[in-house]
């Protein structure tokens, strides 16, 4: 089985954040996808420095390509984030759940 990862993303409304989660989630891209926020990012974009409130998804998945492809057909950025972390240690029982959960 692929190894799990966390995937981050974030987008800048909860309706949207909800809409993504439930969508990898029901496509068994991920096995979990919590919403944090909001939270406030600080970023450049196009020249200038921006601060604005944001949603942060965090994914738990072993499938890291189909959910990077998924969030960027799927998000209303132009340049969504797509983050991923290997998780390199857990409780063995839960991160077996993630791989079963995500498998498709």
């Amino acid at each position: 089985m692929p190894a799990p990862h966390v995937v981050m993303s974030t987008t800048d409304s909860d309706d949207e954040a909800q809409r993504l989660a439930r969508g990898l989630v029901e496509a068994r891209l991920a096995a979990c996808v919590q919403i944090v926020g909001p939270v406030r990012s600080v970023f450049r974009w196009e020249g200038e420095v921006q601060v604005e409130p944001e949603y942060q998804l965090v994914v738990k998945t072993t499938r890291v390509d189909e959910v990077t492809a998924w969030i960027v057909e799927n998000h209303s950025y132009d340049v969504p984030e797509v983050v991923a972390l290997p998780v390199v240690g857990g409780h063995e029982t839960y991160l077996t759940w993630v791989g079963d959960e995500s498998s498709g």
